[in-house]
This record gives C-alpha cells, structure tokens and sequence, in this order.
C-alpha cells in the first residue's frame, strides 16, 4: 500500500502538477516535470521560501513554454513609458501576472524583497492580477526585475497596448462624490425629520421651522449635483423621442423636491427630503455596483494588445530593440521562432513558416520563400528570420482587417426589458396621476387634487424597478465572472437569454490549441509498430513522443544505426528493414497537404504512412451540442479551415445544422446577417481576428479565448476556453437572471399598488413614503441578490 501510494504522488510535478514523463528532474526527494521548475523549487529553497509549498499543493506554474527576449526593457524611452512613476533612485511599476491564481502566489510576490535586495516593496492586487512593485534602479533594472519573476514563473504580461496606454480606465471619482454627498445628506435629513415624525414636543415645535430650511438645505446638493445625471439622461431621451425609466425616476425626483420645498417654505407640512435623499443614494448605489462588477475585463483593445512591445532591428551587424512605433518602412527586422511579425515585410533571409491562425483562422502554417510578402499578425514557427518592412504598423493588413468599416457600428438592436417596461411604466404612472387629480378637482377639492397628483409621482417613483436590473445582472455577471465567462455589459446577459440560435467557428473556438490528437493514415505491420517506438523512443522531440503515446504498448526490439537528423527526423535499421522518419523531404517523398504537423514513416525507401498531429475538440464538445440541442437552440458551424474534418462534425452537431467550411471573414459577416433577417437571434463564438466582424454583427458575440487577456476582437464576452463545457449552463442561466428581474418587477408593482391606494386618496403622510420606499428598496435588493445565487446554485455554477 505504501509503494502505491508512493508511486502516486511522484507522478506528478512538485511545483506545479503537470503529469511527469520518463524522462524526470529530482531534487530533495521531489521530482519535476521540466528543468525549470526544479530550478524554481531550488532558488525559493535556497533564500529560505520553501513556504510557498505549505499553503497550496502544486501552486506554481509550469516552465516548459520558452522565454521571451527582453532586451527591449533596456531601452530609456520603453521603460519611461511602462513605469507609473520613477526618479533618481525609485521606480515604480505595476505588472499584469497571469499566472496569480492562489494564497501561495501572492505570499511569494510580496516577499519579492527576499529573493533581491534591490526591491523593495511588492503589492498584489488579486482580482485584477496586478502586482505593484517599487525598486531600486542602481540595484536592479527593469529587465532584471522581470527576469526575476521569470525565473520564479510569474512572467509579466507586457504588450505594446501597455506602453501606449490609451487604455480606457474606470474613473468613478465622481460617482463616488455623488453617492457620498447623497448618504450624508441622507443620514442627517433622517435624523432631523425623526422628532416630527414620532410627534414633537411643544419645546421642539418652536425649531419646527428651522429643521425644515435645514432639510431643504440638504434636498438642494443631493438635487442639483447627486441626481443630476438622471436629469441629464431623462432629457435626452426626451430629445431622443422615447422613453426610458430615467424619465419617471427623474420626474419623482422633481415633484419630491418640488413639493416639500413648497410645504417647507410655505410652512405646511415638512415634506419629503429624506426620501428624496434615500431615494437618489440607494440608486447611485446600484448604478455603483453595476460598475464595478465588469471594470476589470478591457472589451477595448484593439491590435497593438497582440503585438509585442519592441522589435529588433538590424543595423549592420548589430542588433537593437526598437519600439514598434518607432519602426520605419525599409527598417530590416529580425523575428525568431514563435515571435510575431509586427508589420508587412518582404522575406529576405531564412525559412519562413509562418502561423495565421490568429488572423485566417487556418491552422497549418504557411511557407514563404525569399522575396515574398509576408503580412503582419503571422507567427514565425521554426528558425529566425531577416525581413524588410514595407509598410508601417498602422498601415499593415492586420490593422487593415481591424478597422474595416463594415466590421464597425453595427447596431446591435436589442431592447431590454427594463428599456422595454418604462415606456408603458411612464405613461401609465402620468395617467394615474391626472386621473386623481382630475377625480378631487371635479370634487371640488383643489388641495386635495394636489396633494393627490404629487403623491401618486412620489410614491410610485420606480426607484425599486431602477435597482432590480442593475442589481440582479450585477449578481449574475459576478456569477458568470468566477465561472470564467467574462461579460461586457449588463445588457449581454439579457441578449444572451434572447438567444435561439448559436453558431461555432472551428479553430480555436471548438477545438483546443493546448490539446492535440494525433491520427494515422496508411497501414503498418506489428514490427513496423515496434520499430517506430525503439526509434522515437530516443527522441526529446514533442512529436516523437506524441507518437510513442499513440502507439501504446508494443514490444520492445534492438535497432542499429540509429541517428537524428536535427529539423529533418530520424533513422534506424532492425535486421534488414531501414525506417526513417521525419519530414518528406528527409524520407524521399512528395510532401501532402495536410492540416497540422505531419511526420512519414518510410521503410526501405517505401513509404508507409504518415502521422498528423491536429488540435482535438474542446472537452465536453458532444455534450455542449447535445445540451443546446435538446434545448431548442439552432445550431451551426462556420470557419475558415478546410472540409478535412467535416465528416468527425456531421456526427457531433445535429443533421439539420449547416457546416460551412473555406469561409471569408466577409463571408461570415454576410452569413450571420441573413440568419439575423431570418428573424433569429444569433450567438457567435469565435477566435480570431478573422471573426471580428461576425462577432460584432451577432446580436451577442463570444470570443472564446485559452488566454482572455490576449487580443480579443470585438465582442460582447469573453470565454475562457476551459469553461467551454459549461455553455449551456450559461445559457439557462442568463435566463434565470431576466426571471428574477420580471419576479422583481411583480414586487415593486405591488408596492406601488399600497402606495398608490393611498397617494390616490392625497392621504400619504411623510412618515408613510419615508417607511415605504426604503422597505421596498431594500425588499428587491436582497430578493434579487439570494433568487440569483439561488438559480447559481441550482446551474451548479457556485
């Protein structure tokens, strides 16, 4: 029992739990998947952190994925753009860290001063993965800095949109002064109504007069600064022709100041101030809440979030890392393996294969031979290249493809229910109320036609209705955030409930591009089987051991005049059959166009077949399609790859579903389109730049995405692509969240029911609306908020 349970634990890496391989690193009786972790574990044990280790198992992160270079942060004027502030001898600098995920991760970054002298303080901020870190510049640069957090595999994710910093930031400075001089307002107006509303004494009626000018010295800033946004908004809607519930709730604002300043100064009664001033601060309140849930996830990025911060250009036989704004038409560039190319440039030394995945949506590299353009956006795959601008970085195809005006304003026509209610809720609310007015003064009661109008505005204000919204799909939207789909806006969820349609791009979007398959075509004998394993089985390369998994277990024979041929493949001889295999160059045939990389397998100069490896659907694909099947969602598929999988995706999505292949980004834009003149309501998921467009059209456009800070095109969400499987949850969910609203909607309609039965009569005393109106406030607030983590819950999605 011991030894099983030994054998479990070596199985998987100390440091950060990826399965371990045959070949394994081991230090301290601890074993490693890779180098780099064993070389994390040894410099945390060596300056005294091997407490990381105690607060989560595994917590660190993996090291196999190579480095970047960095000797761009060496350049004055990229650092002078990345750091929030320095002088002679401070610096200070805040890093978006990816890799943040737990207690373990902010324990070691804030004891970043341990590993160096030259830090000297470091703060994380665990929600929005930022790491703030002040240092010394005569004791570490900033290269050394992030070299650091390299090296402890917490790498820094900087891109070009970081040293422009255009970025739109959430500034709620002045919403935070509205809703402070609200709540103060609030809590001293209360406080001095309280004496005449439980009936004051003859010594505190002589101050009668003066507590109502103090009330009506707070009603005046809570009017004209706290509630002025709804009166700004109430009056362009106006202008708009159309109705919105800022209307109503600005027109209750109105007639409550109106009228208890009338009854104030005309000593009458003492009006409604601290229902005026709780009104306005539980509102700011929620559109605070609103804010506050979604800031953190930029749906604003545009191309330069994609590219890297600097380029190295060639000036003779020297190399210098150059900003990319600073790149000029005729600049020669030198892009390494798995760098991107940041500008249109012709091919002028090395072999060019260049992945465009990210812009075609096709997975298989593409070759360029010398003197060939090569666009913007690619990834160079294999060795380093040599290329010559020839346009600049704004003017390339990439930013081309970006900025296509049919990609831009499309007005995504989507009326929510709120939007929906307030234009009935407004007419019906002025209707009531003249409809009382003109009841007494037909009655011959004049004062009580006006004591009735004004109530029924006062009371049936739809302060309640204003926070249902915000409040429910602020729930929802956190609730959606921990689940890993990241919204752009309340109104998205309502959209998504309102989808009956969803369709699918392929790459990328349902198939992983962290997990492969490798598949086989041709036919191979029991001893060629085991051939191939005795050859690839003294190989490090990643496909030679993707090929021993395929083959499973074989037996093992001895083989002679093995060799590899480093870029080419490799060969072995087993009595008289010689194998190579590798590249079709290397085995001597013609090279197949195929989708992946592909490996061939030659014996005796006969060729036997061929490996490919190819990204493998999403986990949980065949249930997502089942699942939204069976709810009554049309399904399609739409990509830019070619037909070579179309039979595996006939049998996954339904028969009547259409599977579109060799699709243009126009292409897609047009499809969606006539979907949506169908009368359906489109849901796109896409990865891409190529499906910019067709997200932008779709009435709610989901970029799926393995890492979410990355480009992402514009969209309405962002799904990270571990959550994929969780789809139609999502789905039922934004549903249940527009039932809470309209559940929420029913209540406030019975509080303005009581409420107006005795508005109606001109009956409604200040102690009436000043218990009435927070008792139906704080009713919705806290039904919206449990009803919603209650649909969470039933979704298992908390």
């Amino acid at each position: 029992m011991d030894v099983n349970k030994e054998l479990k634990i070596d199985t998987s890496c100390y440091h950060c739990g990826d399965p371990i391989e045959d070949t394994s690193y081991q230090l301290d009786s601890h074993r490693f998947c890779c180098l780099g972790c064993q070389t994390v574990y040894q410099i945390l044990n060596e300056n005294n952190m091997a407490s990381y280790y105690r607060y989560n198992s595994h917590p660190g992160k993996s090291q196999k994925i190579q480095k970047e270079d960095l000797a761009y942060l060496d350049e004055p004027n990229i650092i002078a753009k990345l750091v929030d502030y320095q002088d002679e001898e401070l610096a200070i600098i805040t890093f978006y860290v990816p890799a943040i995920h737990c207690s373990s991760c902010i324990w070691l970054l804030e004891n970043l001063y341990k590993l160096n002298p030259g830090v000297k303080t470091s703060q994380v901020d665990f929600m929005k993965k930022q790491a703030s870190i002040t240092f010394f510049k005569k004791e570490i640069s900033l290269r050394e800095l992030v070299q650091l957090l390299h090296q402890i595999g917490y790498d820094p994710k900087i891109t070009l949109q970081d040293v422009v910093k255009e970025g739109k930031k959430l500034n709620q400075n002045n919403l935070i002064a509205k809703i402070t001089v609200a709540g103060f307002c609030f809590g001293n107006s209360m406080m001095i109504s309280f004496p005449d509303y439980f009936g004051m004494a003859d010594f505190e009626k002589q101050y009668a007069s003066f507590f109502g000018y103090m009330n009506l010295a707070f009603g005046l800033p809570v009017l004209l600064f706290s509630a002025s946004d709804y009166f700004k908004s109430a009056w362009y809607s106006l202008k708009q022709k159309r109705l919105n519930l800022d209307v109503p709730l600005a027109l209750g604002i109105f007639v409550l100041f109106f009228r208890s300043a009338f009854e104030i100064i005309s000593q009458t009664g003492a009006g409604f101030m601290d229902t005026l001033c709780s009104l306005v601060f539980f509102i700011l309140i929620g559109k605070w809440v609103q804010q506050r849930t979604y800031y953190h996830i930029s749906f604003e990025r545009d191309y330069r979030s994609y590219f890297p911060v600097a380029v190295t250009v060639l000036e003779g036989e020297q190399t210098k890392p150059t900003q990319i704004a600073d790149l000029q038409i005729g600049d020669r560039i030198m892009v390494r393996n798995n760098e991107i190319i940041p500008a249109d440039a012709i091919l002028l030394k090395g072999n060019a294969s260049v992945d465009f995945s990210f812009v075609t949506g096709e997975s298989k590299p593409v070759e360029k031979v010398l003197g060939e353009v090569v666009y913007a956006g690619g990834r160079q795959i294999g060795e380093a290249i040599e290329l010559e601008v020839v346009k600049a970085v704004s003017q390339s195809y990439l930013t081309k493809l970006w900025n296509n005006e049919s990609f831009k304003h499309v007005e995504k026509k989507f009326e929510t229910f709120i939007g929906y209610i307030s234009k009935y809720f407004t007419i019906g609310l002025l209707l009531v109320a003249f409809s009382a007015a003109l009841y007494w003064i037909l009655g011959g009661n004049a004062d009580k036609a006006w004591a009735a109008f004004t109530a029924v505005l006062i009371i049936a204000c739809p302060c309640a209705l204003a926070l249902s919204s915000p409040f429910t799909l602020s729930a929802a939207l956190s609730i959606f955030d921990k689940n890993k789909l990241y919204i752009k806006n309340t109104a998205a969820i309502e959209q998504m409930a309102a989808i009956d349609t969803v369709v699918f791009d392929k790459t990328g979007t349902i198939s992983s591009p962290n997990v492969s398959s490798m598949y086989f075509e041709g036919a191979l004998s029991a001893q060629e089987k085991s051939m191939i394993y005795a050859i690839c089985r003294n190989s490090n390369h990643p496909l030679s051991r993707e090929i021993i998994k395929w083959l499973g277990e074989v037996p093992l024979i001895p083989i002679t005049a093995y060799a590899e041929r480093v870029g080419k493949g490799q060969e072995g001889t087993y009595q008289d059959l010689h194998m190579k295999i590798g590249s079709a160059s290397f085995v001597g045939t013609a090279k197949k166009e195929a989708e992946g990389s592909v490996v061939y397998i030659a014996v005796n100069n006969v060729v036997k077949g061929l490996f490919t490896l190819e990204q493998s659907w999403r986990e949980g694909l065949s249930n997502v399609i089942n699942s939204l099947e069976g709810n009554e969602y049309q399904l399609h598929l739409i990509s830019g790859d070619n037909e070579r999988r179309a039979d595996a995706l006939r049998m996954i999505f339904p028969n009547q579903a259409n599977l579109l292949f060799n699709q243009s980004p126009a292409d897609k834009l047009h499809k969606i389109e006539a979907w949506q003149n169908q009368g359906q309501k489109v849901c796109m998921l896409g990865d891409g730049l190529n499906d910019a467009g067709a997200l932008r059209k779709a009435d709610l456009g989901i970029a799926v995405s393995d890492d979410i800070n990355n480009f992402s095109p514009g969209c309405d969400a962002i799904l990270d692509g571990e959550a994929f499987h969780k789809l139609p949850k999502f789905f039922q969910f934004s549903k249940d969240a527009v039932k809470v609203i309209k559940m929420s909607f029913i209540i406030s309609l019975l509080y303005n029911t009581i409420g107006l039965s005795f508005a109606v009569q001109g009956t409604m005393s200040p102690l009436f609306a000043a218990i009435l109106m927070p008792i139906s406030t704080v009713t919705i607030i806290s039904f919206t908020s449990l009803m919603t983590r209650g649909y969470a819950k039933r979704r298992k999605l908390i």
